[in-house]
């Protein structure tokens, strides 16, 4: 069985990816220092303790393991604590890759599955976006992100180090079980806030704009469910471990569901109406974005299988069971 280090595989897109892993014949070995992940998370193989900045750390797990590649989840991700602490985001983003590159070279290992985002895009120019659009960012998070696409790219041109960059649109959905899901603190995204509003943890849901060039003026994503991307990333890892050249995909369903949507949708999978407050749109946000992911269908043979009803059907049996058993086990 051969190994693989997932970092940040105690977080919400490593531990789906764990999963899928482990089905296809892997030992993925969750690597995180829990700061957003949860050791309840690591399921499928063992959890290392650590930070992708610790050199040596990361070497004893390496030595310890022998991971035939990486995959890397580990990285700071939410946009406004970016704007706030930018400095943070590029000493844990930008040079915690470094760090995790240079000791999986050290350990013999020369390929790498890298967690990027459509946020390097910036404005979208044209819908849906493909991989050749520009990549602007409009936030450090962002610009973190496409920093690592850049190095990865390099490293590959000048010394062959190969990778892949996975830009995921709007992950979202859970474990069809309910053993893992999604489990963030603050929360800030759009369908577990959907669903406590539903559940009646919090006051209500805010949709931030009305006014958009939409089909109902609320803004345009694109959800795809967080097993369809681990799916993904095992595809990705495959095609490196065959000798597949570096590249760089959309990960999304390439097609979008408004604001408005989804709260109808959670809604209807609920079976409970909520409240519902406008506000004005935030700085930054882009009427729509969609993805063109026709180039990971042909390389890759990847195919999203899941529809929106399924990924809220999945996020709301979590969301209403697994996590409430998991908070319960860990009190």
């Amino acid at each position: 069985m051969p190994t693989v280090l997932v970092t940040g595989g105690a977080g919400y897109v490593g531990s789906h990816t764990s999963l899928r892993l482990a089905e296809a014949g892997f030992l993925p070995v969750a690597y995180d220092n829990l700061s957003n992940g949860h050791a309840e998370f690591a399921q499928w193989g063992p959890l290392e303790i650590g930070d992708i900045r610790d050199a040596a750390r990361l070497d004893e797990v390496f030595v310890k393991h022998r991971p035939v590649a990486v995959l890397h989840f580990a990285a700071l991700i939410e946009v406004g604590e970016s704007v706030r602490h930018p400095d943070r985001f590029y000493d844990n983003n930008v040079s915690g890759a470094l760090t995790l590159i240079e000791d999986a070279r050290r350990a013999g290992v020369g390929a790498m599955v890298f967690s990027s985002t459509c946020a390097t895009y910036g404005d979208p120019q044209q819908i849906p976006m493909d991989e050749s659009h520009p990549q602007a960012p409009l936030n450090p998070y962002g610009r973190t992100k496409l920093m690592v696409e850049q190095i990865l790219s390099d490293l590959d041109r000048y010394i062959g180090f190969r990778s892949v960059c996975l830009r995921y649109f709007n992950a979202a959905g859970a474990d069809f079980e309910a053993r893992i899901g999604e489990w963030h603190d603050p929360e800030t995204h759009a369908i577990p806030l959907a669903i406590a509003a539903a559940m009646g943890a919090n006051a209500g849901f805010k949709i931030f704009g009305r006014d958009y060039p939409t089909r109902d003026g609320t803004a345009v994503r694109d959800y795809i469910h967080v097993l369809d991307l681990a799916d993904a990333h095992v595809r990705a890892l495959k095609h490196l471990l065959a000798g597949g050249e570096s590249a760089a995909f959309n990960l999304g369903t390439g097609t979008g569901s408004t604001v408005q949507e989804l709260v109808d949708a959670v809604s209807a999978v609920s079976g409970r109406p909520f409240e519902v407050a406008d506000a004005p749109r935030r700085e930054g946000d882009a009427p729509a974005l969609v993805a063109d992911n026709r180039k990971a269908r042909e390389v890759l043979g990847w195919v999203p299988r899941f529809s929106l009803s399924e990924i809220l059907d999945s996020a709301w049996r979590w969301h209403t069971e697994g996590l409430p058993r998991l908070r319960s086990a860990a009190s």
